[in-house]
């Protein structure tokens, strides 16, 4: 079972990548949704999003249980559930997928508005959470964005 956690948890092993794994899973998150994701109807996408959530929040809790570490940086499928989220009916247009990878990032490292509190939560629930919510605020903030630019 830890083999498998390690690979869902590092996302296929790109956590294993030695510099900045977690913007690297979120990349590959945005070019993922550019060519094929924002392409599938919304209820479709959300269901995908729950499923990556609760496999990252069991598989998370394995795999760091077993490095007998709390957030280990190999752990990127939380990077990986906020993105996705943060990317939440965006265009696919380049221009919004950016600002949204920006974003997810620097507010992954910042983390505002009380995120950094959901980190307190047990095992792969904190590693998950404070990813979620900054993915929510970015998408809040982009979908803000949307209605007052266009």
């Amino acid at each position: 079972m830890i083999k498998l956690a390690k690979i869902i948890s590092t996302f296929f092993g790109i956590g294993l990548f030695p510099l900045a794994p977690g913007t690297v899973a979120s990349l590959v998150v945005v070019v993922l949704y550019r060519f094929f994701f924002h392409q599938i109807s919304w209820p479709l996408y959300l269901v995908l999003f729950l499923v990556i959530f609760f496999l990252g929040t069991y598989t998370s809790s394995v795999y760091a249980r077993a490095l007998n570490l709390k957030d280990p940086g190999k752990i990127v499928i939380d990077e990986v559930a906020g993105q996705w989220l943060a990317l939440f009916l965006i265009s696919p247009d380049w221009k919004w997928l950016g600002v949204s990878f920006i974003l997810f990032r620097f507010f992954d490292i910042i983390k505002p508005l009380g995120i950094k509190k959901l980190e307190n939560l047990p095992q792969g629930w904190g590693i998950m959470a404070d990813d979620v919510g900054t993915g929510l605020a970015v998408n809040v903030l982009l979908q803000i964005a949307r209605i007052f630019l266009r």
